[in-house]
C-alpha cells in the first residue's frame, strides 16, 4: 500500500544509508536437502547484540513444499525507488521475494505485521512463470526502480540434453501486486547462461554474469563440463532503458563460473567487482573489475585479485581434487561496503573470508582474513571449539567433516535482505 511519506528505509545517497542504524533481524533460507520430511522455510534470526535472543532463531515461516532449493532472495522495494527517471518512493519495503531454483516457484512473504513471524501470502507457480516469460529456475532478486527484477537460469522449452535447457534471462514482477510483467530482454544478444545482474542507473547500463543452465548444476557440478571449460566465463553489458544486449566481456575459457556482481554504490563511479569461482589452469579463484574507460568511452574488464589454491593431502580431498593435491578457494560470494572502500571475499573451498581495501579499485590490498570451515581445514567457529568428537550418527570425520559450515555469504553491508546496513540508491 502506498504511503504519504517515502519508506524510511529508502536513502537517496550512500552517505545517508551509512548513518542508518543496523538491522535487528536477519532472514535466512532454510532448506530440506533431501526433499523429504519438513518443507523448506524462511528463518528469522535476532542480530541485535543488545537482545537476550542475539544469535538465535526467533521465528520462521514454512513454505508448502520441500523441493524448492531456495537461493538468493530480496525485497520488493528499496532505495532504487527514489530514482528520478522512475520514482516509486511511496511503495513500502515489506515483502520478501523468495525464488526456488529447483521448483521454479516464487514465494511472496509479508514481514510487516510481525517481522519475527512473517507470513506467506502468495506463491507464483512454475507453470505461470513459464507461460508468461518462457523461463525456469529463478535465482536472484533485485528491487529496481520500475519493479522487481529476477534472473532465471533456464528456459522452459529445453530439449532435455545437458546444457541445452537455455537460454536463461530476466523477468519482472510488479512490486505491489506481484503480477508477472514480462520477460525483460528486448534483444538478448549472445548471452546464453545467466546468474547475477546489477546496474549503473546513472549510466543506463546493466551488467550480467554467467553460471550455467539447470541441467549443468541441479544434480551437482559436472566435472567433465568444468574441466572442458563449458560453464559461464563472461560478463555482459546491456542498455538498461532499451533492454538490449550491447557487449560480451570475455574473461577466457579457463575462468569458470562468473557469479556475484557488486557495483560501486556511489552513482558517479562506473565500476564494480565480479567473483570468479575457479580457473581450470591452476584451481585459483579471482576477482575482476569492470569499469568505464573514459579515455575511449568503452567498458572494460581487468583481473585485480588472484587467490591461489592451497596444497593439501590427497587423503583429505574429495575424488575430483585428489589428483591435484590442492584445495581451490572457490569464491562463492563477494560484497562491497557502502562507502566502496572494503571488499569482502568468501572462499568456500578453503574456508577463508578475505577483506580487501579497494580504495584504488585497480590495486586491491589484502588487509584482513578469518577462517571458518573449508573442505580440508574445517576450522570451527571460535565460540564452539571442536574437541574431535562427533555424534555417532554423523559417521567419520572424512565422511561428514567438522560440525561447522564454510562461509557462503559474507556480511551484507549493502542490502537489507539480511543483516547489515540499509541499501543505498545506485541512481
Amino acid at each position: 500500500m502506498p504511503t504519504l511519506r517515502p519508506d524510511p528505509s529508502f536513502y537517496p545517497s550512500p552517505k545517508l544509508a551509512m548513518r542508518a542504524p543496523p538491522e535487528k533481524l536477519a532472514y535466512v533460507a532454510m532448506m530440506n536437502p533431501k526433499y523429504e520430511g519438513r518443507s523448506d522455510g524462511l528463518g528469522v534470526v535476532d542480530v541485535d547484540p543488545a537482545s537476550p535472543d542475539f544469535g538465535l532463531v526467533v521465528g520462521q515461516v514454512e513454505l508448502p513444499h520441500a523441493d524448492n532449493e531456495l537461493h538468493h532472495f530480496g525485497w520488493n522495494a528499496c532505495s532504487s525507488h527514489v530514482c528520478p527517471w522512475s520514482p516509486h518512493a511511496h511503495v513500502e519495503r515489506r515483502y520478501l521475494i523468495v525464488p526456488g531454483l529447483r521448483s521454479s516457484r516464487v514465494h511472496i512473504v509479508d514481514t510487516k505485521e510481525n517481522p519475527r513471524q512473517p507470513k506467506l501470502v502468495k506463491v507464483i507457480e512454475a507453470d505461470e512463470i513459464a507461460k508468461r516469460t518462457g523461463f525456469r529456475s529463478p535465482h536472484t532478486v533485485h528491487c529496481g526502480p520500475d519493479g522487481v527484477y529476477l534472473s532465471a537460469l533456464g528456459s522452459s522449452s529445453g530439449n532435455g540434453k545437458v546444457g541445452a535447457d537455455g537460454p536463461g534471462g530476466l523477468f519482472m514482477l510488479d512490486h505491489e501486486s506481484f503480477a508477472i510483467k514480462e520477460a525483460w530482454e528486448a534483444d538478448g544478444g549472445t548471452q546464453y547462461f545467466h546468474y547475477d545482474f546489477w546496474w549503473h542507473l546513472g549510466y543506463d547500463k546493466m551488467i550480467t554474469s554467467e553460471w550455467g543452465t539447470p541441467s549443468m548444476f541441479l544434480e551437482g557440478l559436472n566435472p567433465e563440463l568444468l574441466l572442458s571449460g563449458k560453464y559461464g566465463n563472461s560478463l555482459h553489458l546491456w542498455d538498461l532503458r532499451k533492454r538490449r544486449h550491447e557487449k560480451a566481456l570475455q574473461l577466457g575459457d579457463q575462468y569458470q563460473m562468473v557469479l556475484e556482481l557488486r557495483p560501486a554504490h556511489n552513482p558517479k563511479k562506473p565500476f564494480g567487482f565480479a567473483g570468479v569461482v575457479i580457473s581450470t589452469e591452476d584451481l585459483s579463484a579471482s576477482v575482476w573489475l569492470w569499469y568505464l574507460d573514459k579515455t575511449d568511452d568503452e567498458w572494460k574488464i581487468q583481473k585485480v585479485i588472484a587467490i591461489p589454491a592451497e596444497p593439501a593431502d590427497a587423503d583429505d580431498l574429495p575424488p575430483l581434487l585428489k589428483g591435484f593435491g590442492a584445495v581451490p578457494p572457490l569464491i562463492t560470494d563477494i560484497n562491497l561496503s557502502v562507502d566502496d572502500r572494503l571488499l569482502y571475499v568468501a572462499c568456500w573451498g578453503t574456508g577463508e573470508m578475505r577483506q580487501y581495501d579497494v580504495s584504488d579499485p585497480f590495486k586491491p590490498e589484502l588487509v584482513g582474513s578469518v577462517r571458518i570451515g573449508g573442505i580440508v581445514g574445517r576450522t570451527p567457529h571460535p565460540s564452539r571449539p571442536w574437541d574431535g568428537s562427533l555424534p555417532s550418527h554423523w559417521g567419520s570425520r572424512k565422511e561428514r567433516g567438522v560440525p561447522c559450515g564454510a562461509p557462503c555469504h559474507p556480511w551484507r553491508w549493502d542490502t537489507r535482505s539480511q543483516s547489515g546496513r540499509p541499501c543505498s540508491s545506485r541512481c
